[in-house]
């Protein structure tokens, strides 16, 4: 009975910190995910001497990983190739794209208008693993807590991760 009751009182105090542990947690996961699933693209893209891209769709709070079919040219209207779909809300905790608690881009002090700043909402990788067509942009993920994270690429291929700390970006 005693050690049942010291793993009551523990299991109780533990508990609530768990769960306000949990959202950030989850954040971060899918955080770390799409940051992976950029850094697939660009490596795959080389290796196929092609075109793979990340398109992402806010509506159905998910995005792709796509290949550039038999021809390695990324299209919107070609016979690409799905390697994976991710959906936000799956991981839980409200996940979505959003700016959270954030109020300015990265690396700018104008406010976050859009969740996506890349141009038709998809990053394309070439066969030197750079990006095209866009100068970088960022995706930004929120969860029902608030918290962002915004992912993104920079012209030259590079992915790159930023935290929102409540003031700046980190």
């Amino acid at each position: 009975l005693v050690v049942m009751s010291i793993l009551t009182i523990s299991t109780g105090l533990a508990l609530p910190g768990f769960i306000n542990w949990l959202p950030n947690y989850r954040l971060k996961g899918a955080v770390r995910d799409l940051y992976s699933n950029l850094q697939l693209a660009k490596s795959a893209a080389i290796r196929d001497r092609g075109e793979w891209a990340i398109q992402f769709d806010k509506v159905g709070n998910r995005y792709q990983v796509v290949g550039g079919g038999a021809d390695r040219a990324y299209s919107t209207a070609h016979d690409n190739v799905v390697l994976k779909t991710v959906i936000l809300s799956d991981y839980g905790s409200g996940l979505s794209f959003g700016p959270g608690s954030a109020t300015r881009k990265v690396g700018q002090n104008e406010p976050i208008e859009d969740c996506l700043s890349y141009p038709g909402d998809r990053v394309v990788f070439d066969s030197r693993g750079m990006a095209t067509g866009t100068l970088g942009g960022y995706a930004y993920l929120q969860n029902d807590r608030n918290a962002c994270y915004a992912v993104g690429t920079w012209s030259s291929g590079i992915v790159v991760l930023r935290k929102w700390n409540g003031k700046a970006w980190e």
